[in-house]
């Protein structure tokens, strides 16, 4: 994880990570009901684990919108221990379960450019219109505020007038300088301008918001590509990470996005918003699994201390009970 994002171990922030993991909990309900629970319901009562179990475990895996690929691993996995004798009680089932999942959302970081130093650190953040990235880009710069750095954001979706004004107003409330320039402006223009800025003012981060919804979806990506062309041009390596949003709400589909920018894109993160009062939780280990994207950050709320570093474990224990 990216050094601004990792926080001193103090008392005040242990009790703050005890608080989102009760948040988590809660937020996560319906995703624990529909994978947890329906798991322990088919096993309850179970004496051994036989071709019925397996069918309706993949079942609950596959509606639990951990994808096809994802599911068809898992129970790969359970035939293999069963045959092998090391999984023999259905009861085991479950912690089996558990550690296989956390092995799949156990991704690595993947290898990126970083800035030297003096130089600000450029992420850019991608997705489709509605997921969030504009407040996900506030929440993400609050936190880089609160360890004391200094962060700019770039209003790169110049094709909606909405996106400017809402990333300004988001900017004036975290205390982040906003690049902006009117409606209907060269994207690319902004973020050249910005990393000038960004550059002379020895900014510590810089967040490029940028355009969900153009004409096609091959006009995106082509502007898209544009945008990491002259940034790379202003400041070699920049941007430095290219972070998507997805909506969790979403489930299935969120994958299909996923693949689509990644094949154009290069994404080095994932973000995934909206997990609270979803049953769809799920997606999160297809997602890892399938596209070996690893997972930054989630949101399971409003708050600006919703939105939370991704930790594998505390994710597994929340969905699992």
């Amino acid at each position: 994880m990216w050094k601004f994002f990792k926080k001193k171990e103090t008392k005040e922030n242990e009790a703050k990570n005890k608080g989102f993991f009760t948040r988590l909990r809660e937020g996560l309900s319906k995703t624990r009901d529909s994978l947890g629970g329906r798991l322990d319901r088919i096993i309850r009562g179970r004496k051994e684990i036989d071709e019925d179990l397996l069918e309706q475990l993949e079942e609950v895996l596959f509606t639990s919108d951990l994808g096809v690929a994802t599911t068809q691993e898992l129970i790969a996995t359970v035939q293999g221990a069963v045959a092998r004798k090391e999984l023999d009680q259905p009861e085991k089932l479950r912690e089996a379960l558990k550690e296989q999942i956390r092995r799949f959302l156990d991704i690595p970081d993947i290898p990126h450019s970083m800035p030297a130093p003096g130089e600000p650190h450029v992420i850019m953040v991608i997705g489709v219109n509605g997921v969030g990235k504009t407040t996900t880009i506030a929440k993400l710069g609050h936190q880089v505020r609160e360890e004391g750095k200094t962060v700019m954001f770039v209003a790169a979706d110049t094709f909606r007038a909405a996106a400017v004004e809402q990333l300004q107003v988001w900017g004036d409330r975290v205390g982040a300088e906003v690049i902006k320039q009117k409606q209907g402006s060269d994207p690319s223009a902004v973020v050249f301008d910005a990393l000038s800025s960004a550059l002379a003012k020895k900014t510590d981060v810089v967040f490029i918001d940028t355009a969900g919804r153009l004409h096609t979806k091959s006009n995106l990506m082509d502007e898209l590509g544009k945008i990491r062309r002259v940034a790379e041009k202003r400041l070699p390596g920049a941007p430095h990470e290219v972070w998507l949003v997805l909506d969790a709400t979403t489930g299935q589909n969120a994958i299909s996005q996923a693949e689509i920018f990644h094949k154009t894109q290069g994404l080095t993160g994932i973000v995934l918003t909206k997990l609270d009062g979803t049953a769809k939780g799920g997606i999160v280990v297809g997602i890892s699994h399938q596209l070996k994207i690893p997972v930054k950050f989630i949101g399971i709320g409003e708050k600006m201390d919703d939105l939370r570093p991704f930790d594998a474990s505390e994710f597994v224990d929340a969905i699992f009970g």
